[in-house]
């Protein structure tokens, strides 16, 4: 069997968020910037580039830096679309196809309103059924997809409200070590539930935050990795699944396509969950990052509300997820899979000061795109776990 483990790593990082939640750049100029900072990260030039992700048109963003590339992927399944590039990118560059990729992504929801501009959150191209099947019946977006399956949830397995909030009490933990972050004040299990319902059964505090963002990964083959300006985190496993795009046609409510990302991810990075450090895994609501941890496998399916309740993903938990503070706590702008790559290079890299996960080795970045729609897994490590 062919495999990706090892032959490409992701070698320079940026991100730019706001404890306030806006940024005083957009559009293409804040782009380019992350690109720049994630380029200055690795110690390569726009000049090395000759491959370019972007979700919503790489062939604009190449022409607006001026490169040529010979690889280039604008493929967009939501917020699991940077994994996906991710996937894409190692798979392209083990196949010789190009040697350095940047992938980058912005979005200023907050900052596009006051500026009264138009959002520059979107949907992906073409027609959109749910416009036409789903939102007529009253479905409320993009929370009513999220408590359809947290309510089935509750009702097959017996998962209760207050576990699916200490889920963003222990990612308020982190958040509160992360100076950058949208919100720190210590949340309690008790604040969550007395925080607004917005689509029953979930409260205001278990939906992710809407704040400007940015962020861009630049990745290269192993070969070269060793001799760029950071430690390189290798890319050892990738797997990508989508089974719906409207929630009406979901298979399982309580079962996402990550089950089959994350076991092919797995099984070609050669990990159990067991051996996963440092989970970051997409928080668009705490039901979202519950299913993740049934699917991937870190408990069985339906224990995700017991395996939560003792805070074991918070600080000094056994399983430390979301570390950064994640889309409830840190911030959301709309698609946050960029943001879990770019915390999980830096848990690997030991860049993350008092939030740091000591000896992490193995971290796995879990993006959900659209609702609960395409899922794409990306386990990556130090050089230590090539051995």
């Amino acid at each position: 069997m062919r495999t990706l483990r090892g032959a490409s790593a992701i070698v320079g990082v940026a991100d730019d968020v706001s404890p306030t939640g806006e940024l005083d750049r957009h559009g293409r100029e804040l782009e380019a910037a992350m690109i720049k900072a994630a380029l200055d990260d690795a110690g390569l030039e726009v000049a090395d580039v000759d491959g370019v992700c972007h979700a919503e048109s790489s062939m604009a963003l190449a022409e607006y830096l001026g490169i040529h590339p010979r690889f280039t992927d604008s493929t967009m399944t939501g917020g699991s679309s940077y994994e996906v590039h991710v996937e894409h990118a190692a798979a392209a560059i083990a196949a010789g196809l190009c040697d350095v990729v940047v992938g980058v992504y912005a979005s200023t929801p907050r900052g596009d309103r006051a500026r009264g501009r138009p959002s520059s959150r979107r949907m992906p191209p073409g027609p959109n059924p749910m416009a036409e099947w789903e939102w007529p019946y009253g479905l409320r977006m993009p929370m009513g997809p999220y408590a359809l399956a947290a309510t089935l949830h509750m009702h097959r397995f017996g998962t209760t409200s207050e576990q699916l909030a200490q889920i963003a009490v222990s990612t308020r933990q982190w958040a509160a070590m992360n100076p950058r972050a949208r919100y720190r004040t210590p949340l309690s299990v008790a604040d969550v539930l007395a925080s607004p319902l917005q689509c029953e059964p979930l409260h205001l505090l278990d939906c992710c935050l809407v704040t400007d963002g940015a962020g861009a990964f630049v990745m290269t083959s192993a070969d070269r990795a060793g001799d760029l300006r950071r430690p390189p985190v290798y890319v050892l496993g990738a797997g990508t699944c989508h089974d719906h795009m409207m929630i009406s046609q979901m298979p399982d409510l309580t079962l996402t396509p990550g089950a089959v990302s994350g076991a092919q991810a797995f099984a070609m990075a050669g990990i159990k969950p067991g051996d996963v450090d440092v989970l970051m895994s997409y928080d668009s609501f705490t039901i979202t990052a519950l299913l993740h941890l049934e699917d991937l496998g870190f408990c069985a399916k339906g224990d995700g509300g017991p395996f939560v309740e003792d805070g074991k993903l918070g600080p000094g938990g056994s399983l430390p997820t979301n570390t950064n503070g994640g889309g409830l706590s840190y911030t959301h702008p709309g698609m946050y899979g960029m943001f879990l790559i770019v915390e999980a290079v830096r848990q690997l890299r030991g860049e993350c000061g008092p939030r740091q996960v000591d000896q992490a080795e193995v971290a796995v970045a879990h993006g959900s795109g659209m609702v609960l729609s395409c899922m794409s897994t990306i386990v990556l490590g130090t050089a230590g776990t090539l051995s």
